[in-house]
Protein backbone atom coordinates (compact mmCIF):
# COMPACT_ATOMS: atom_id res chain seq x y z
CA UNK A 1 0.00 0.00 0.00
CA UNK A 2 2.87 2.20 -0.72
CA UNK A 3 1.49 4.49 -2.85
CA UNK A 4 -2.15 4.50 -1.22
CA UNK A 5 -1.96 8.29 -0.02
CA UNK A 6 0.08 9.56 -3.60
CA UNK A 7 -3.61 7.97 -4.78
CA UNK A 8 -5.76 9.61 -2.66
CA UNK A 9 -3.81 12.87 -3.92
CA UNK A 10 -4.28 12.44 -7.41
CA UNK A 11 -7.98 11.75 -6.46
CA UNK A 12 -8.70 14.93 -4.94
CA UNK A 13 -6.84 17.48 -7.72
CA UNK A 14 -8.44 15.56 -10.43
CA UNK A 15 -12.01 16.01 -8.33
CA UNK A 16 -11.28 19.49 -7.44
CA UNK A 17 -10.29 20.62 -11.21
CA UNK A 18 -11.88 18.76 -13.75
CA UNK A 19 -15.20 18.00 -14.23
CA UNK A 20 -16.30 14.45 -14.86
CA UNK A 21 -17.33 13.62 -17.84
CA UNK A 22 -21.15 12.75 -17.48
CA UNK A 23 -21.35 16.24 -15.53
CA UNK A 24 -20.11 17.84 -18.50
CA UNK A 25 -22.73 16.36 -21.11
CA UNK A 26 -25.34 16.98 -18.73
CA UNK A 27 -23.78 20.84 -19.08
CA UNK A 28 -23.68 20.56 -22.80
CA UNK A 29 -27.01 19.79 -23.13
CA UNK A 30 -28.22 22.47 -20.90
CA UNK A 31 -26.37 24.87 -23.13
CA UNK A 32 -27.83 23.55 -26.22
CA UNK A 33 -31.62 24.07 -24.84
CA UNK A 34 -30.92 27.54 -23.97
CA UNK A 35 -30.87 30.68 -26.76
CA UNK A 36 -27.08 31.62 -26.85
CA UNK A 37 -27.50 35.42 -26.40
CA UNK A 38 -30.02 34.98 -23.22
CA UNK A 39 -28.39 35.74 -19.54
CA UNK A 40 -28.81 32.13 -19.30
CA UNK A 41 -27.13 31.16 -22.38
CA UNK A 42 -24.16 33.24 -22.02
CA UNK A 43 -23.66 32.49 -18.21
CA UNK A 44 -23.23 28.72 -19.47
CA UNK A 45 -21.06 29.43 -22.08
CA UNK A 46 -19.04 31.35 -19.16
CA UNK A 47 -19.48 27.85 -17.22
CA UNK A 48 -17.72 25.59 -20.11
CA UNK A 49 -15.02 28.10 -20.69
CA UNK A 50 -14.57 28.07 -17.06
CA UNK A 51 -14.48 24.31 -17.03
CA UNK A 52 -11.76 24.48 -19.66
CA UNK A 53 -9.72 26.23 -17.93
CA UNK A 54 -9.68 24.09 -14.86
CA UNK A 55 -8.83 21.34 -16.52
CA UNK A 56 -5.26 23.02 -18.23
CA UNK A 57 -4.41 24.78 -15.09
CA UNK A 58 -4.88 22.02 -12.94
CA UNK A 59 -6.55 24.49 -10.75
CA UNK A 60 -9.83 24.34 -8.55
CA UNK A 61 -13.39 24.37 -10.75
CA UNK A 62 -14.82 26.40 -7.86
CA UNK A 63 -12.69 28.35 -4.81
CA UNK A 64 -15.24 26.57 -2.66
CA UNK A 65 -13.84 23.55 -2.21
CA UNK A 66 -16.39 22.71 0.61
CA UNK A 67 -15.97 19.55 3.07
CA UNK A 68 -13.97 17.17 1.11
CA UNK A 69 -16.23 13.61 2.20
CA UNK A 70 -15.06 10.33 1.48
CA UNK A 71 -16.20 6.66 0.66
CA UNK A 72 -14.38 4.26 1.08
CA UNK A 73 -14.87 0.35 0.67
CA UNK A 74 -12.38 -1.78 1.77
CA UNK A 75 -12.08 -5.53 1.94
CA UNK A 76 -12.05 -7.53 5.35
CA UNK A 77 -8.58 -6.66 7.10
CA UNK A 78 -7.70 -3.56 5.64
CA UNK A 79 -6.03 -1.13 7.71
CA UNK A 80 -8.43 1.19 8.12
CA UNK A 81 -6.72 3.84 11.00
CA UNK A 82 -3.49 4.03 8.20
CA UNK A 83 -5.66 4.51 5.33
CA UNK A 84 -7.57 7.16 7.27
CA UNK A 85 -4.06 9.01 8.34
CA UNK A 86 -3.23 8.87 4.85
CA UNK A 87 -6.13 10.53 3.92
CA UNK A 88 -5.64 12.90 5.93
CA UNK A 89 -1.84 13.26 5.18
CA UNK A 90 -3.46 13.82 1.31
CA UNK A 91 -6.24 16.71 1.89
CA UNK A 92 -3.40 18.66 3.79
CA UNK A 93 -1.08 18.26 0.64
CA UNK A 94 -3.49 19.47 -1.51
CA UNK A 95 -4.79 22.16 0.27
CA UNK A 96 -0.87 23.41 1.22
CA UNK A 97 -0.95 22.86 -2.95
CA UNK A 98 -3.59 25.50 -3.71
CA UNK A 99 -5.62 22.29 -4.97
CA UNK A 100 -8.71 22.63 -2.20
CA UNK A 101 -9.08 25.76 -0.21
CA UNK A 102 -8.46 26.07 3.57
CA UNK A 103 -12.32 25.62 4.96
CA UNK A 104 -12.39 23.80 8.06
CA UNK A 105 -12.94 26.54 11.20
CA UNK A 106 -13.39 26.21 14.65
CA UNK A 107 -16.90 26.08 14.87
CA UNK A 108 -16.59 28.29 17.92
CA UNK A 109 -13.96 30.63 17.55
CA UNK A 110 -13.76 30.83 13.87
CA UNK A 111 -10.45 29.88 13.61
CA UNK A 112 -9.11 28.51 10.36
CA UNK A 113 -6.57 25.66 10.84
CA UNK A 114 -5.40 26.32 7.46
CA UNK A 115 -4.37 22.56 6.25
CA UNK A 116 -8.42 21.34 5.95
CA UNK A 117 -7.99 19.06 8.97
CA UNK A 118 -10.14 19.40 12.06
CA UNK A 119 -12.20 17.59 14.77
CA UNK A 120 -14.57 16.03 11.43
CA UNK A 121 -12.81 17.56 8.72
CA UNK A 122 -12.70 15.56 6.45
CA UNK A 123 -15.62 13.57 6.48
CA UNK A 124 -14.64 10.01 5.91
CA UNK A 125 -16.86 6.75 5.84
CA UNK A 126 -15.70 3.30 5.57
CA UNK A 127 -17.45 0.87 4.36
CA UNK A 128 -16.34 -3.02 4.04
CA UNK A 129 -17.10 -5.20 1.21
CA UNK A 130 -16.35 -8.59 -0.35
CA UNK A 131 -14.51 -7.40 -3.36
CA UNK A 132 -10.74 -7.65 -3.30
CA UNK A 133 -9.86 -3.88 -3.90
CA UNK A 134 -10.33 -0.50 -2.35
CA UNK A 135 -12.75 1.69 -3.67
CA UNK A 136 -12.72 5.36 -2.69
CA UNK A 137 -15.30 8.08 -3.83
CA UNK A 138 -14.82 11.91 -3.21
CA UNK A 139 -17.09 14.39 -3.53
CA UNK A 140 -16.22 18.44 -3.09
CA UNK A 141 -19.57 20.27 -2.58
CA UNK A 142 -19.35 24.03 -1.71
CA UNK A 143 -21.08 25.75 1.04
CA UNK A 144 -23.34 27.64 -1.19
CA UNK A 145 -24.86 24.67 -2.65
CA UNK A 146 -25.25 22.93 0.73
CA UNK A 147 -26.89 25.19 2.36
CA UNK A 148 -30.15 24.93 0.28
CA UNK A 149 -30.04 21.39 1.37
CA UNK A 150 -33.38 20.64 2.80
CA UNK A 151 -35.61 18.34 4.92
CA UNK A 152 -39.00 17.81 4.95
CA UNK A 153 -41.37 16.42 7.83
CA UNK A 154 -44.73 14.84 5.91
CA UNK A 155 -47.73 15.38 6.07
CA UNK A 156 -46.67 19.18 5.59
CA UNK A 157 -48.18 22.31 4.53
CA UNK A 158 -45.81 23.44 1.30
CA UNK A 159 -46.25 27.54 -0.02
CA UNK A 160 -47.51 27.07 -3.48
CA UNK A 161 -47.99 23.50 -3.47
CA UNK A 162 -50.46 22.97 -0.76
CA UNK A 163 -50.41 19.89 1.63
CA UNK A 164 -47.81 16.88 0.66
CA UNK A 165 -49.00 13.71 2.37
CA UNK A 166 -47.41 10.83 2.75
CA UNK A 167 -47.04 9.40 -0.50
CA UNK A 168 -45.62 9.29 -3.50
CA UNK A 169 -47.12 12.29 -4.53
CA UNK A 170 -46.29 14.39 -1.20
CA UNK A 171 -42.59 13.34 -1.82
CA UNK A 172 -42.93 14.70 -5.68
CA UNK A 173 -44.48 18.11 -4.28
CA UNK A 174 -41.30 18.11 -1.65
CA UNK A 175 -38.40 17.36 -4.99
CA UNK A 176 -40.07 19.84 -7.03
CA UNK A 177 -40.35 22.94 -3.43
CA UNK A 178 -36.64 22.08 -3.37
CA UNK A 179 -35.72 23.07 -6.39
CA UNK A 180 -37.55 26.34 -6.31
CA UNK A 181 -36.69 27.42 -2.96
CA UNK A 182 -33.03 27.11 -4.30
CA UNK A 183 -33.46 29.45 -6.99
CA UNK A 184 -30.26 30.58 -8.04
CA UNK A 185 -28.74 30.42 -4.22
CA UNK A 186 -27.30 27.08 -5.08
CA UNK A 187 -25.64 28.12 -8.25
CA UNK A 188 -28.10 26.76 -10.53
CA UNK A 189 -28.61 24.64 -13.26
CA UNK A 190 -28.09 21.94 -10.26
CA UNK A 191 -28.72 18.36 -9.36
CA UNK A 192 -30.96 16.96 -6.42
CA UNK A 193 -30.17 13.73 -4.87
CA UNK A 194 -32.92 12.24 -2.82
CA UNK A 195 -33.49 9.93 0.38
CA UNK A 196 -37.01 9.41 0.86
CA UNK A 197 -37.51 7.45 4.80
CA UNK A 198 -34.67 6.80 7.36
CA UNK A 199 -34.19 9.05 10.56
CA UNK A 200 -32.90 12.63 10.17
CA UNK A 201 -29.57 12.19 10.11
CA UNK A 202 -29.77 8.67 7.90
CA UNK A 203 -32.07 10.47 5.37
CA UNK A 204 -29.68 13.35 4.42
CA UNK A 205 -26.82 10.54 4.30
CA UNK A 206 -29.26 8.44 1.60
CA UNK A 207 -29.83 12.16 -0.02
CA UNK A 208 -26.21 12.43 -0.71
CA UNK A 209 -25.09 8.82 -1.53
CA UNK A 210 -27.69 9.86 -4.65
CA UNK A 211 -25.33 12.06 -5.82
CA UNK A 212 -22.83 9.89 -6.25
CA UNK A 213 -24.89 8.25 -8.90
CA UNK A 214 -23.96 8.34 -12.69
CA UNK A 215 -26.13 11.03 -14.52
CA UNK A 216 -27.09 9.25 -17.07
CA UNK A 217 -27.90 5.55 -14.87
CA UNK A 218 -31.79 4.70 -14.72
CA UNK A 219 -33.43 3.85 -11.32
CA UNK A 220 -33.96 0.10 -11.28
CA UNK A 221 -37.06 1.10 -9.39
CA UNK A 222 -39.87 1.57 -11.16
CA UNK A 223 -42.11 4.15 -8.93
CA UNK A 224 -38.39 6.01 -8.53
CA UNK A 225 -37.93 5.95 -11.96
CA UNK A 226 -41.09 7.80 -12.63
CA UNK A 227 -40.34 10.53 -9.79
CA UNK A 228 -36.64 11.39 -11.20
CA UNK A 229 -38.01 11.68 -14.66
CA UNK A 230 -40.76 13.57 -13.87
CA UNK A 231 -39.36 16.17 -11.64
CA UNK A 232 -36.48 16.49 -14.42
CA UNK A 233 -39.03 17.49 -16.72
CA UNK A 234 -41.41 19.50 -14.67
CA UNK A 235 -38.63 21.66 -12.60
CA UNK A 236 -37.22 22.93 -15.70
CA UNK A 237 -40.73 24.56 -16.55
CA UNK A 238 -40.35 26.44 -13.27
CA UNK A 239 -37.93 29.53 -15.22
CA UNK A 240 -35.61 30.16 -12.90
CA UNK A 241 -32.67 29.16 -14.65
CA UNK A 242 -28.72 29.31 -14.66
CA UNK A 243 -27.68 31.94 -11.72
CA UNK A 244 -31.31 32.24 -11.13
CA UNK A 245 -31.17 34.51 -14.09
CA UNK A 246 -34.68 33.33 -15.68
CA UNK A 247 -34.28 30.13 -18.62
CA UNK A 248 -35.00 26.69 -19.82
CA UNK A 249 -32.64 24.72 -17.79
CA UNK A 250 -33.05 24.76 -13.74
CA UNK A 251 -32.06 21.37 -13.13
CA UNK A 252 -29.61 19.07 -14.61
CA UNK A 253 -30.01 15.53 -12.86
CA UNK A 254 -32.41 14.04 -9.99
CA UNK A 255 -31.50 10.95 -8.33
CA UNK A 256 -34.01 9.27 -5.36
CA UNK A 257 -33.16 6.69 -3.14
CA UNK A 258 -35.26 4.83 -0.51
CA UNK A 259 -35.22 3.34 2.71
CA UNK A 260 -36.87 2.10 5.55
CA UNK A 261 -38.86 4.75 8.05
CA UNK A 262 -39.88 4.63 11.68
CA UNK A 263 -44.13 4.67 11.33
CA UNK A 264 -44.00 8.36 13.48
CA UNK A 265 -41.79 9.62 10.81
CA UNK A 266 -41.56 10.29 7.33
CA UNK A 267 -38.58 12.52 5.80
CA UNK A 268 -37.84 13.79 2.49
CA UNK A 269 -34.33 14.80 2.80
CA UNK A 270 -32.73 16.89 -0.46
CA UNK A 271 -29.07 17.14 -1.12
CA UNK A 272 -29.34 19.98 -3.47
CA UNK A 273 -25.86 20.09 -5.89
CA UNK A 274 -24.60 23.14 -8.11
CA UNK A 275 -23.40 22.78 -11.64
CA UNK A 276 -19.64 22.09 -10.40
CA UNK A 277 -20.30 18.69 -9.68
CA UNK A 278 -17.02 17.85 -8.00
CA UNK A 279 -17.39 13.88 -7.55
CA UNK A 280 -14.73 11.03 -8.66
CA UNK A 281 -13.94 7.67 -7.43
CA UNK A 282 -11.07 5.06 -8.05
CA UNK A 283 -10.56 1.58 -7.95
CA UNK A 284 -7.27 0.81 -5.88
CA UNK A 285 -5.07 -2.02 -5.56
CA UNK A 286 -5.18 -3.48 -2.46
CA UNK A 287 -1.34 -4.99 -2.32
CA UNK A 288 0.23 -1.38 -3.59
CA UNK A 289 -2.39 1.26 -3.68
CA UNK A 290 -2.27 2.60 -6.94
CA UNK A 291 -5.05 3.27 -9.21
CA UNK A 292 -6.21 0.85 -11.35
CA UNK A 293 -9.39 2.82 -12.69
CA UNK A 294 -10.86 6.06 -12.62
CA UNK A 295 -14.93 5.54 -11.60
CA UNK A 296 -16.66 8.08 -13.20
CA UNK A 297 -15.34 9.06 -16.72
CA UNK A 298 -12.72 11.60 -16.85
CA UNK A 299 -13.02 15.35 -18.18
CA UNK A 300 -10.93 15.05 -20.90
CA UNK A 301 -12.92 12.49 -22.72
CA UNK A 302 -16.06 15.07 -23.19
CA UNK A 303 -13.88 18.57 -23.81
CA UNK A 304 -15.68 21.74 -23.24
CA UNK A 305 -13.76 23.54 -26.25
CA UNK A 306 -16.46 23.83 -28.56
CA UNK A 307 -18.98 25.44 -25.86
CA UNK A 308 -15.66 27.62 -24.66
CA UNK A 309 -15.36 28.87 -28.11
CA UNK A 310 -19.47 29.80 -28.32
CA UNK A 311 -18.84 31.89 -25.18
CA UNK A 312 -17.07 34.17 -27.36
CA UNK A 313 -19.07 34.45 -30.06
CA UNK A 314 -22.22 35.10 -27.79
CA UNK A 315 -20.16 38.15 -26.34
CA UNK A 316 -20.62 39.88 -29.71
CA UNK A 317 -23.85 39.13 -30.67
CA UNK A 318 -25.89 39.47 -27.22
CA UNK A 319 -26.95 42.98 -28.19
CA UNK A 320 -26.93 44.30 -24.34
CA UNK A 321 -25.70 47.36 -23.02
CA UNK A 322 -22.02 46.85 -21.59
CA UNK A 323 -20.93 49.95 -19.22
CA UNK A 324 -17.03 49.73 -18.84
CA UNK A 325 -16.26 51.65 -15.37
CA UNK A 326 -13.24 51.96 -13.09
CA UNK A 327 -12.93 52.36 -9.15
CA UNK A 328 -13.49 54.21 -7.34
CA UNK A 329 -16.94 54.45 -8.67
CA UNK A 330 -19.39 57.80 -8.05
CA UNK A 331 -22.74 57.56 -7.62
CA UNK A 332 -23.69 59.51 -10.85
CA UNK A 333 -22.03 56.35 -12.45
CA UNK A 334 -24.33 53.86 -10.61
CA UNK A 335 -27.51 55.11 -10.82
CA UNK A 336 -27.35 55.48 -14.72
CA UNK A 337 -27.31 51.41 -14.21
CA UNK A 338 -30.22 49.00 -14.62
CA UNK A 339 -30.87 45.61 -14.34
CA UNK A 340 -29.69 43.58 -17.19
CA UNK A 341 -26.63 45.90 -18.03
CA UNK A 342 -23.18 44.31 -18.19
CA UNK A 343 -20.39 45.91 -16.12
CA UNK A 344 -16.86 45.32 -16.82
CA UNK A 345 -14.71 46.61 -13.91
CA UNK A 346 -10.94 48.12 -13.61
CA UNK A 347 -9.03 48.96 -10.74
CA UNK A 348 -8.37 47.78 -7.27
CA UNK A 349 -11.67 45.78 -5.64
CA UNK A 350 -11.59 44.31 -2.26
CA UNK A 351 -13.01 41.13 -0.94
CA UNK A 352 -14.98 40.96 1.90
CA UNK A 353 -17.49 37.76 3.27
CA UNK A 354 -19.11 36.96 6.58
CA UNK A 355 -16.43 37.94 9.09
CA UNK A 356 -15.31 40.95 7.42
CA UNK A 357 -18.83 42.06 7.05
CA UNK A 358 -19.22 41.44 11.00
CA UNK A 359 -15.93 43.28 11.38
CA UNK A 360 -16.99 46.75 9.95
CA UNK A 361 -20.17 46.82 11.50
CA UNK A 362 -18.45 48.09 14.54
CA UNK A 363 -14.98 49.06 13.29
CA UNK A 364 -13.31 51.55 10.88
CA UNK A 365 -11.73 49.86 7.66
CA UNK A 366 -8.10 48.91 7.15
CA UNK A 367 -8.48 50.93 3.45
CA UNK A 368 -10.96 53.91 2.43
CA UNK A 369 -13.46 52.09 0.89
CA UNK A 370 -15.08 55.40 -0.28
CA UNK A 371 -16.89 54.64 -3.95
CA UNK A 372 -15.70 50.91 -3.26
CA UNK A 373 -16.33 47.50 -4.84
CA UNK A 374 -16.59 44.73 -2.22
CA UNK A 375 -16.37 41.51 -3.95
CA UNK A 376 -18.05 38.39 -2.31
CA UNK A 377 -15.27 36.03 -2.16
CA UNK A 378 -13.06 33.85 -0.53
CA UNK A 379 -9.95 32.94 -2.83
CA UNK A 380 -7.73 30.35 -3.10
CA UNK A 381 -4.66 32.35 -2.78
CA UNK A 382 -0.98 30.86 -2.88
CA UNK A 383 2.43 32.08 -1.93
CA UNK A 384 5.87 32.17 -3.49
CA UNK A 385 8.87 34.48 -3.21
CA UNK A 386 6.94 37.20 -5.97
CA UNK A 387 4.03 37.14 -3.43
CA UNK A 388 0.93 36.40 -3.50
CA UNK A 389 -1.21 34.73 -6.33
CA UNK A 390 -4.90 34.29 -7.05
CA UNK A 391 -5.32 31.47 -7.99
CA UNK A 392 -9.30 30.67 -7.79
CA UNK A 393 -11.80 33.39 -7.18
CA UNK A 394 -15.45 32.83 -8.12
CA UNK A 395 -18.59 34.73 -6.19
CA UNK A 396 -19.96 33.31 -2.66
CA UNK A 397 -23.34 33.32 -2.01
CA UNK A 398 -24.67 37.05 -1.52
CA UNK A 399 -27.73 36.46 1.05
CA UNK A 400 -25.72 35.68 4.17
CA UNK A 401 -24.81 39.30 4.15
CA UNK A 402 -28.28 41.01 4.01
CA UNK A 403 -28.35 41.81 7.86
CA UNK A 404 -25.01 44.25 7.48
CA UNK A 405 -25.13 44.77 3.89
CA UNK A 406 -27.13 48.03 3.35
CA UNK A 407 -25.65 49.51 6.97
CA UNK A 408 -21.83 48.76 5.64
CA UNK A 409 -22.47 50.55 2.22
CA UNK A 410 -23.66 53.81 3.50
CA UNK A 411 -21.43 53.40 6.64
CA UNK A 412 -18.21 53.27 4.14
CA UNK A 413 -19.78 55.12 0.97
CA UNK A 414 -18.96 51.79 -0.86
CA UNK A 415 -20.61 51.70 -4.54
CA UNK A 416 -21.38 47.97 -5.53
CA UNK A 417 -21.19 44.54 -4.38
CA UNK A 418 -20.64 41.75 -6.01
CA UNK A 419 -21.69 38.27 -5.55
CA UNK A 420 -23.82 35.88 -6.16
CA UNK A 421 -27.71 35.03 -5.79
CA UNK A 422 -29.06 38.34 -4.95
CA UNK A 423 -29.66 39.95 -1.75
CA UNK A 424 -32.69 41.12 0.25
CA UNK A 425 -35.30 43.80 0.76
CA UNK A 426 -33.38 45.65 3.13
CA UNK A 427 -29.63 45.51 0.97
CA UNK A 428 -31.84 46.83 -2.66
CA UNK A 429 -33.99 49.51 -0.32
CA UNK A 430 -29.97 50.92 1.06
CA UNK A 431 -28.78 50.28 -2.56
CA UNK A 432 -31.95 52.64 -3.77
CA UNK A 433 -31.49 55.25 -0.78
CA UNK A 434 -27.50 55.50 -0.99
CA UNK A 435 -26.54 54.85 -4.88
CA UNK A 436 -25.29 51.85 -5.01
CA UNK A 437 -25.75 48.52 -7.05
CA UNK A 438 -25.82 44.66 -6.98
CA UNK A 439 -23.87 42.98 -9.51
CA UNK A 440 -24.30 39.19 -9.98
CA UNK A 441 -21.25 37.01 -11.35
CA UNK A 442 -21.30 33.64 -12.85
CA UNK A 443 -21.19 31.29 -9.18
CA UNK A 444 -18.63 28.69 -9.49
CA UNK A 445 -16.46 30.22 -12.27
CA UNK A 446 -13.37 30.53 -10.48
CA UNK A 447 -10.78 30.75 -13.06
CA UNK A 448 -12.67 32.43 -15.37
CA UNK A 449 -12.77 35.54 -12.46
CA UNK A 450 -8.87 34.74 -11.17
CA UNK A 451 -7.46 35.61 -14.41
CA UNK A 452 -9.23 39.51 -14.17
CA UNK A 453 -6.73 39.53 -10.90
CA UNK A 454 -3.46 41.02 -11.85
CA UNK A 455 -1.95 41.81 -8.62
CA UNK A 456 -2.45 41.35 -4.70
CA UNK A 457 -2.04 44.68 -3.82
CA UNK A 458 -2.51 44.18 -0.17
CA UNK A 459 -4.60 42.17 2.11
CA UNK A 460 -5.28 42.55 5.69
CA UNK A 461 -7.55 40.40 8.58
CA UNK A 462 -5.19 37.55 8.09
CA UNK A 463 -6.24 36.36 10.99
CA UNK A 464 -9.59 35.58 9.96
CA UNK A 465 -7.98 32.98 7.45
CA UNK A 466 -7.34 33.12 3.78
CA UNK A 467 -11.00 32.80 2.64
CA UNK A 468 -12.50 35.46 5.47
CA UNK A 469 -9.79 38.13 4.68
CA UNK A 470 -10.22 40.89 3.14
CA UNK A 471 -7.88 40.77 -0.25
CA UNK A 472 -7.15 43.84 -2.38
CA UNK A 473 -6.78 43.39 -5.79
CA UNK A 474 -6.11 45.22 -8.90
CA UNK A 475 -8.19 44.24 -11.33
CA UNK A 476 -8.91 44.40 -15.04
CA UNK A 477 -11.67 43.34 -17.55
CA UNK A 478 -14.36 42.06 -14.48
CA UNK A 479 -17.67 41.14 -16.17
CA UNK A 480 -20.64 40.83 -13.69
CA UNK A 481 -24.50 41.40 -14.94
CA UNK A 482 -26.07 44.34 -12.42
CA UNK A 483 -29.26 42.26 -11.04
CA UNK A 484 -30.01 45.06 -8.61
CA UNK A 485 -29.95 48.82 -9.16
CA UNK A 486 -30.23 52.15 -7.61
CA UNK A 487 -33.73 52.47 -8.70
CA UNK A 488 -35.57 49.51 -6.81
CA UNK A 489 -35.52 46.64 -9.37
CA UNK A 490 -34.13 43.43 -8.61
CA UNK A 491 -34.22 40.26 -11.06
CA UNK A 492 -34.15 37.99 -8.29
CA UNK A 493 -37.38 39.12 -7.08
CA UNK A 494 -38.96 39.15 -10.61
CA UNK A 495 -37.84 35.74 -11.01
CA UNK A 496 -38.63 34.10 -7.68
CA UNK A 497 -42.66 35.71 -8.15
CA UNK A 498 -42.40 34.36 -11.73
CA UNK A 499 -41.53 30.91 -10.81
CA UNK A 500 -43.54 30.68 -7.63
CA UNK A 501 -46.53 31.35 -10.22
CA UNK A 502 -45.35 28.48 -12.22
CA UNK A 503 -45.22 26.46 -9.10
CA UNK A 504 -48.86 26.77 -8.65
CA UNK A 505 -49.31 24.14 -11.42
CA UNK A 506 -47.94 21.17 -9.93
CA UNK A 507 -50.54 21.33 -6.95
CA UNK A 508 -52.83 18.89 -8.44
CA UNK A 509 -52.36 14.86 -7.48
CA UNK A 510 -50.31 13.08 -10.24
CA UNK A 511 -49.14 10.20 -8.38
CA UNK A 512 -52.25 8.02 -7.25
Amino acid sequence: MQQFEQSVYKLIVETSTNLPGDVRRAVKAAQEAEVAATRAGISLSTIATNIEMAECNVSPICQDTGMPTFIVHTPVGANQIVMKEQIRSAVAKATKDGKLRTNSVDSLTGGNTGDNLGPGTPVIHFEQWEKGEIDVRLILKGGGCENKNIQYSLPAELEGLGKAGRDLDGIRKCMMHAVYQAQGQGCSAGFIGVGIGGDRTSGYELAKQQLFRNVDDVNPHPELRQLEEYVMENANKLGIGTMGFGGQVTLLGCKVGVMNRLPASFFVSVAYNCWAFRRQGVLLSTDTGEIKEWIYPQGSESPMGALAAKAEENGADAGRREVALTTPLTEEQVRSLRVGDVVILNGEMHTGRDALHKYLMDHDAPVDLNGAVIYHCGPVMLKDEEGWHVKAAGPTTSIREEPYQGDILKKFGIRAVIGKGGMGAKTLKALQEHGGVYLNAIGGAAQYYAQCFKNVNGVDFMEFGIPEAMWHLQTEGFAAIVTMDAHGNSLHVDVEKDSFQKLGQFKEPVFK
